[in-house]
């Protein structure tokens, strides 16, 4: 039987799928694996049976990622699941930096008891609330993943002109764009272009503060700016200094901080992005598959911090080693199976930064012992 901890709801559509041998629950002493969506882990301790953490959801920055590598831990994410419901939030987004609705909704709210005398009251007021049409602007994307390249598309059809920047561009992610998307290596580019921009980058040391007021002051007067990212991505005081000064026309924005709520031109939704039931119910199952990939098969799908990997078992083991990536260890590996009269049949290594994943299909019975021995090596299984 494996525990499986959820430290927030997950769709039981996605727990399902793990089966009887598994048990999920909300407490547990020393879970195999976590589920979680976006309580906050950095401050956990884990035990050293814990094998994984599925963050149902793209963003991981909530997880101590680099002290789940160093104990042996693999983080893994649900790239793509919810995609399409921060696409269409984003679409939402591009209308209401558009047009003032909030503002205009607010204000009809106000005209309640006042009988006939509603329809000449909006009638005089509605020109307070005009706004523009976003056919014909340029909307440029800062990112073009999963979410990017699809709120790419999509502003294609509805007719604007689209400008992207993704240094990691993949190829697959470009196949998917539309042909009329202009991809652009200088994102610069983004901002002397763009009539709107949105944010669809990870949050991370390189990317804090991609907006701020030395990159602000190269965009267009009056330019719109969307963030269905990361609010860490918006620097907080240029973003408003820049509301101010008419220099930014509106700020949309889906992480919300104190700073930002109630300036004027502000549209602070509360992190809807991904609050759809299809959304939560994509994640989930693709969490639950990728736990049940890796704790029955050794098989990496999706990991942040270790590489994809999978390695069909044929003989009498399936050994699975988690590892720094450093020269030499490898052959160490080999030598403890081949020491103890082991066959290597099949055998696979992959690395992703600072770290490797080697998995060795044997005949016979490998010294696990004497591979967790070795310097550099952080997990070993057996299955």
């Amino acid at each position: 039987m494996y525990n499986i901890l959820t430290l927030n709801k997950i769709a039981a559509v996605g727990t399902s799928r793990l089966g009887a041998d598994y048990s999920v629950a909300d407490t547990c002493d020393a879970p195999d694996a976590i589920m979680v969506r976006s309580a906050k882990m950095h401050d956990m301790e884990f035990k050293d049976n814990l094998l994984a953490i599925a963050r149902a959801g793209a963003g991981v920055n909530n997880i101590p990622v680099d002290k789940c590598a160093e104990q042996g831990i693999v983080v893994f994410n649900t790239p793509g699941a919810n995609a399409n419901a921060v696409k269409e939030l984003a679409l939402c987004g591009l209308f209401l930096a558009a047009r003032k609705v909030p503002e205009a909704i607010d204000w009809a709210k106000t005209l309640k008891g006042n009988g006939d005398e509603v329809g000449k009251m909006v009638e005089k007021g509605k020109s307070n609330f005009a706004g523009g049409e976003i056919m014909g602007k340029t909307l440029g994307l800062i990112g073009l993943g999963a979410i990017g390249g699809k709120l790419a598309n999509a502003a294609i059809s509805l007719g604007m002109n689209v400008i992207g920047y993704d240094p990691f561009l993949s190829v697959n992610a470009a196949l998917n764009l539309k042909p009329q998307v202009k991809v652009t290596n200088n994102i610069n580019d983004i901002y002397a272009e763009a009539d709107y921009i949105s944010l669809h980058l990870p949050y991370n040391a390189e990317t804090k503060d991609t907006i701020n007021k030395d990159t602000i002051a190269l965009c267009k007067d009056g330019v719109k700016i969307l963030n269905f990212a990361r609010g860490e991505l918006v620097n907080a005081a240029a973003i408003v200094e820049a509301l101010g000064s008419g220099k930014v026309a509106r700020y949309v924005v889906d992480f919300p901080g104190d700073e930002v709520i109630g300036v004027e031109n502000v549209v602070a939704i509360p992190h809807l992005g991904a609050s759809t039931e299809e959304s939560e119910d994509n994640c989930a199952v693709m969490a639950a598959d990728e736990l049940k990939a890796y704790i029955e098969r050794g098989a990496i799908i999706n990991s942040v911090n270790f590489p994809n990997a999978e390695l069909a078992k044929t003989g009498d083991q399936l050994v699975c080693v988690l590892h720094k990536n450093v020269p030499a260890l490898i052959s160490q590996i080999t030598t403890a199976v081949a020491d103890k009269g082991a066959n290597i049949e099949n055998m696979v290594n992959k690395s992703k930064k600072d770290w490797s994943y080697t998995m060795l299909d044997v005949n016979g019975s490998a010294d696990i012992d004497a591979i967790k021995k070795i310097d550099g090596v952080v997990k070993v299984r057996v299955l």
